[in-house]
């Protein structure tokens, strides 16, 4: 919590008052703070400090998506468009182009040299 310094003319608020907010003397509060910054910055620390915002973040985004997840008209036309549409398309594609070239061996119009298989 960074230092608050009083205005001349104002109180300090009550949830500003370190002794309210944490329950903790200034020098408990330094000590807490020389412990944490120890932590932090040992060079011999072998796993990563937790940061619980950012492990509720993670959840709620990446573990946690069906509960998030409502079935909307709008979700089920994106899954149709991305999840059907791509396989119908490669489908349409191959297709017409295997039929243009059987059409062109049933006329005699393609060159198959050195082709040995379809």
């Amino acid at each position: 919590m960074a230092d608050y310094r009083e205005a001349p003319l104002a109180s300090r608020p009550e949830s500003l008052d370190p002794k309210r907010y944490y329950g903790l003397s200034p020098e408990e509060r330094r000590a807490a703070q020389e412990r944490l910054a120890l932590r932090l910055n040992d060079p011999h620390r072998k796993e990563g400090v937790a940061d619980p915002a950012v492990n509720r973040w993670v959840y709620a985004r990446s573990l946690n998506i069906y509960r998030n997840f409502r079935p909307t008209q709008k979700t089920s036309l994106f899954g149709l468009v991305w999840g059907i549409g791509p396989l119908a398309f490669i489908y349409f594609v191959l297709k017409t182009d295997r039929d243009r070239r059987e059409k062109l061996i049933q006329e005699g119009k393609l060159d198959r040299t050195f082709k040995l298989s379809y």
